[in-house]
This record gives C-alpha cells, structure tokens and sequence, in this order.
C-alpha cells in the first residue's frame, strides 16, 4: 500500500528536548516510516504505512502521553524557509558551519547559515591549509629539482612558473570549495544560504546586514579566526600581506620580511623560499615556534638557516615606513639598540590570530570571552548563555579544521537531542607543514611537569633508523613522553621528513593506554621511518646503537 503523509499540530512542548521525546515515541510504533517533529512551529510531519498504522492510532499515541496534545492540520507548515524562524541559525561558513549543517540536516532541522567576510567554506580552503599546503608542496618539487642526498646524482634545476602554480592553487580552491561544500549541502531541503553580517540583538535574535531580522530556538557561532595585526607605527600603511592575500599574489615578489615565527610564518617561509624568494623572519621572543620546547624550535631553525633564511630572534619591530618602493623596518635589537632593516619587497604579518567576535554584538547579551577574546566554551561547546554555542578556532579550544568539523557536529548534537558529547582533546595529533615536519599528540615534558605527571623522556635521533640512512636524510629526532609508573605513553614530538605520517599511531597509544613496552614489542616493517617508533620505544631502557637491524 502506498504511504501517506500526515500533519499534525502538537501542543504541549515547552523546549526542543520535547521534540526528541514525541519522536522517540513515535520510533516504538510500527508503520511510522519517518518523522519530523518542530518545536518552533509546535507541528509534525510524519510519513506512515497505512496499513500498519492509521492517523487516529498515531494521534492516539500523543494524546496518550500526560503532557502533549495532537491534532491533524491542513499540512501547511507556520515554520518554512521564508519565515524568519529557524530551528538553528549557524554563524559562519567554514568546517565547523558546515559540520553543525550536516548534522542538522540529519535531525531535520531547519537551518540557516549566515557567512559573511570570507567565501563559503572559510579559512581552511580559501586561504589556509589547501593554498598553503598546495604552495609547500609546489616548492618541495623545486627544491628536489635542484638538491640531492646522493653524491652520484646531480639535479638539473626546476623552471618555476609563479604565476601558473598560483593559478593552479586557486583552481584547487574553487574545486574544494564547490565539491566539499557547496555542492555538499545543495540539496538540503531545510538549510538557507545567506551571505551577510550577522549581529546579536539579543540571546534569541541576530539582525543580518543591518535590516533582516532572524529568531531561532540555537544558535552557533563559527566566525573562526583572523590574522592578529599588532599596533606598530605605520604598519597599516604600508601595504602589509597575510596569508589571506598572499597566497593570490600572482608576482612573485623578490624577497619577503615574515613577522611572526609561528607555524603560519615558517611554513610561509619555507614555501617561498624554495620557490626562490628571499626569505627574512622577525620574531619578538628567543626563537622560532615559541610554543614547542627548545630543542624543537633549535632543530628546525638550524635546517631554516642552512637554506638560506635569515632568522632575527629576540627584534621587536616598533616602526614601519616606505622610502620610496622599499619598506624601512625600525627594530629594538636584544642588546636594547635599535636598527633599521631595509624590505624592498613585500611585509608579510603571521603574528598570529585573533577571534572573530568584533562586529557580533555579543556585548547585547553577555556572552563571557576568555583573556585572549575567544568565546569561553566548555567540553559540550556550550557558552555561558543556555541556547548558543562556539565552535572552531572562535571559541577557546585547539584551532585546526579537523577540530572545528568535531565542534560544530557535537555542538549540534548536544544542542539538539539531549546528548552530551565531550570534545577530548588528551590524545589530540596535530602537523606543522615544515620540512622536516614537526607533529606532536599528547603532553610534552614540560607541560607534563605543570600537571605533576611523573615523566620520562626518550629521544632517538633519525641517524639511528635504518631507512633514514638509507635516504640520507637524517634530519630531525623522535621524541616519546611516558609515565614511568604506568610505562603508558603521555606524549610525543616528532620533527621528520613526512613525520606527520607516523603521528597518528602515537596519538592512538596515548589515547587508549597502549604502553611503551607495546610499541616496542610490536612489529614494524623494517626500513620505514615508522621503525623509528619502535626503536625510540626501545630507547627508554636499551642502546639502540648497540642492537642489530630488527632486534629487540
């Protein structure tokens, strides 16, 4: 028998968790073929075999219960995509945006994403990890063009195209951008695009441009996150780059001065130094990548250095001004002098990033922001106000892709059905896109010593890994923080050609209590850098040196 679709007005629900119990009601009924249950427009949509059930019996099942009353309606629905009430209203248009639609459109939410500033799909395609790893792959292929390991083999050189490997990345982006989100939600039924600013008029009501006005029972802001731009003297005259507009600058400029030696700046660095330009990097602190230990930060500058990148630790610039095409930076040095540094082509700022929270009007209701301005969040996503939550690099949680996708599908989640997921992020392995890579899960040792975690440290460098020798490439170490007491592993820190490839069985031993003595008991195949796992494993209580290929 064909099936038939029924429409019912529901009275009774006071928030949206009634929504998860009429529909959880219905689930137990034989015959009901699918089900969609609003809160905001107090009706239901449910398809049913009539042979198996019938609209009286379906009614029944409601008025059965002590709280919610049913009765059929015409079908015409009070909640549509052209009424200013949704279900949800995510703010934002990248990985964490969409994740929370995707999710949302499995519930039958109806749904609107507002996205304004960057194109839909936000910084990781548009102008973050797909432009910056397309561009660090690009130079990787010039570099080995013109270097080699083995003294027998003699390289000819690369003829770099700049303007067609940045025409080839902004392909990519469009491709990505359409495949993996556009196209992705395009045949969302309940999900409205729109393209504009969004501001909190108050906890229940954003005003969009200036002149719309949307209510919605949630809300989720996924803003993201932008480059931190520091009050320096004529900065913002000069005509400064950040990785938005760099990665489209079709001219290859001649020489570059990075300011910032964080992950952004070096993985910058790197990339357009193999490509050819000049590479110079201003750092206020000591040294480079200031968040990892020192030994991290001394190997990777050491390799920055020997191709040819000037490294200024310890300048902080204070002034900028141009002098006809070039650009004079006036830096205090560490013996408290100052200096003028001469840039006659392009200032790039990596100086980190900050928050997008300015134009939200979050000041309207009272939404609590950490020291550093991102929006205070807890395991579940939620902020301190009952119906919104933050997600991706606006709230204060880990800043990478992967995380916000995590966020925004958890946070719709626990908004909607009553669950209540946790964002664990004890195990967490993330990549610098340097060469050798930097990868990282866990604790280190001294944030190991923070906590008072007893900790012990295990450290082999890449000379001791057979396939490492046999590449002539013993750039980097393995690193491995373990729990003397438990002999579980807490941490660890690769720097590696590839290294971030060998991270992820690290961040699984941390994550479900897997020992040292695990790893170097387990196999490995010989002559694969992820023998060096073992082998680092087996540092903690032998000299590696002293074991023959494979033993143990």
């Amino acid at each position: 028998m064909k099936e038939e679709k029924l429409s019912v007005e529901i009275t009774g629900m006071t928030c949206d968790h009634c929504v998860v119990s009429i529909e959880r009601l219905l689930e137990q009924k034989k015959g009901i073929v699918s089900k969609k249950v609003s809160y905001a427009s107090g009706e239901a949509d449910i398809t049913f075999n009539p042979a198996a059930i019938s609209k009286d019996e379906i009614i029944g099942t409601i008025n059965n219960t002590p709280n919610y009353r049913a009765k059929e309606t015409n079908g015409i629905s009070n909640n549509n995509l052209n009424t200013a009430h949704f279900d949800l209203i995510i703010i934002g248009g990248g990985s964490a945006a969409f994740s929370a639609a995707i999710k949302a459109n499995e519930l039958g939410l109806t749904t609107l994403m507002v996205n304004g500033g960057l194109d839909f799909g936000g910084t990781c395609v548009n102008v973050g990890c797909v432009p910056s790893k397309t561009l660090i792959r690009a130079a990787e292929t010039a570099y080995h063009a013109t270097h080699s390991n083995f003294a027998g083999i003699k390289p000819k050189g690369a003829d770099i195209d700049f303007a067609q490997v940045i025409k080839q990345k902004k392909q990519l982006v469009k491709t990505l951008q359409q495949k993996k989100y556009i196209d992705v939600v395009s045949d969302f039924e309940n999900l409205q695009l729109l393209e504009g600013w969004a501001e909190f008029i108050d906890e229940k009501t954003i005003l969009v441009n200036r002149k719309d006005r949307y209510t919605a029972l949630k809300f989720i802001i996924a803003t993201g996150s932008t480059t931190n731009i520091p009050d320096i003297e004529g900065l913002k005259e000069i005509g400064y780059l950040t990785n938005v507009t760099l990665f489209d600058l079709e001219e290859q400029p001649a020489s570059v001065t990075i300011m910032g030696a964080g992950y952004i700046g070096l993985e910058v660095a790197m990339a357009y130094n193999r490509l050819g330009t000049n590479v110079r990097i201003i750092e206020f602190t000591d040294r480079v990548l200031r968040s990892q230990t020192p030994d991290i930060s001394e190997e990777i500058e050491m390799h920055m250095k020997r191709e040819g990148i000037e490294i200024l630790p310890n300048h902080r610039a204070v002034k900028f001004e141009k002098s006809g095409n070039d650009t004079i930076i006036h830096c205090k040095c560490p013996d408290g002098s100052f200096s003028k540094i001469i840039e006659p082509g392009k200032i790039v700022v990596a100086t980190g990033t900050k928050a997008n929270t300015e134009k939200l009007g979050l000041n309207n209701m009272g939404l609590q922001l950490t020291k550093s301005g991102h929006i205070q969040v807890n395991e579940l996503m939620e902020t301190n106000l009952q119906n919104i939550y933050a997600v991706g690099d606006v709230a204060n949680t880990p800043a990478y892709v992967y995380t916000a996708a995590y966020e925004g599908k958890i946070a719709v989640e626990n908004a909607f059905t009553g669950s209540e997921n946790k964002a664990d992020y004890s195990s967490l392995p993330w990549v610098v896109f340097t060469d050798p890579q930097i990868a990282g899960a866990g604790l280190d040792e001294v944030q190991a010593a923070a906590q008072n975690i007893p900790f012990e440290v295990s450290k082999l460098t890449l000379d001791n890994i057979p396939r490492s020798l046999a590449a002539n490439d013993i750039r980097g170490f393995i690193k491995l923080i373990r729990n003397p007491e438990t002999d579980k592993l807490i941490g660890a820190r690769i720097v590696a050609p590839e290294g971030g490839e060998l991270i992820m069985e690290l961040s699984l031993a941390i994550k479900y209590g897997i020992t040292v003595t695990d790893l170097a008991q387990s196999f490995h195949p010989y002559l694969t850098l992820g023998e060096g796992i073992k082998l680092a494993a087996l540092t903690f209580g032998k000299d590696v040196a002293k074991l023959s290929c494979c033993a143990s």
